[in-house]
């Protein structure tokens, strides 16, 4: 999995923070852009995410380029909202040579591992022979599994990543989604620690399991006293 920060607001916290002081001043936002101190945007951020002031985050935005994550990581993926995605197609782009994603858990078993293996061979082997017989690609991609590696770029603003963190870096989620969230939460925090300080699933952000799973490792640890 590689997943690179390519675009971002500029200054995403300053142009929320402005955002924010235009709501409560008679002062526009374009003044406070100007005005606004290092101290000024921290005590805005604080304030309007713990309030739940939240739809000013909206107006800083992240595009991420994620490479080599599964067809079902994908598939999650696209399901949150509000975000904006462009996806490699199976349609147009023909598949020359197939790097499978292969789950941890059927990795470190030998025999199953073997037995994974050999399945997507025969479903790579049938792809290319579909293919050389004039198949269209399009028609050709139905024999390629969830395992197919894919491409794909995103943007969501501040608010929907802020979402997505909270339900995709639970320990609930599944490891390759979870994965990637926490690669692209390291990533935002780069360019807006303040905004993404408290980031994070359920438990962090809002000291709630909505899983109910007490038991749960980074429960305990966060509130095991």
């Amino acid at each position: 999995m590689k997943v690179t920060l390519i675009s971002f607001t500029p200054d995403p916290e300053r142009v929320v923070a402005a955002s924010a002081r235009q709501c409560y001043s008679k002062f526009s936002a374009t003044k406070a852009l100007r005005e606004l101190t290092d101290a000024d945007i921290q005590r805005l951020l604080k304030k309007v995410i713990e309030s739940g002031h939240l739809s000013v985050l909206e107006h800083a935005s992240f595009t991420f380029a994620i490479e080599d994550i599964s067809r079902a990581c994908s598939h999650q993926l696209v399901r949150h909202r509000i975000a904006s995605y462009s996806q490699q197609s199976q349609r147009y782009v023909k598949l020359e040579e197939i790097d499978f994603i292969v789950p941890e858990r059927i990795d470190r078993d030998g025999d199953l591992k073997k037995e994974f293996s050999e399945a997507l061979e025969i479903c790579k082997r049938c792809y290319k022979r579909l293919l050389e017989k004039g198949v269209p690609a399009e028609d050709a991609r139905y024999i390629l599994p969830q395992a197919t590696p894919t491409k794909i770029v995103v943007t969501m603003n501040a608010r929907s990543l802020m979402n997505f963190f909270e339900l995709r870096c639970c320990l609930s989620a599944q490891w390759e989604i979870r994965r990637l969230a926490e690669e692209m939460l390291s990533l935002v925090k780069q360019v807006a620690p303040h905004i993404f300080e408290n980031a994070g699933p359920f438990c962090v952000t809002r000291k709630i399991c909505p899983e109910k799973k007490y038991d749960c490792p980074k429960w305990v640890e966060l509130y095991k006293k």
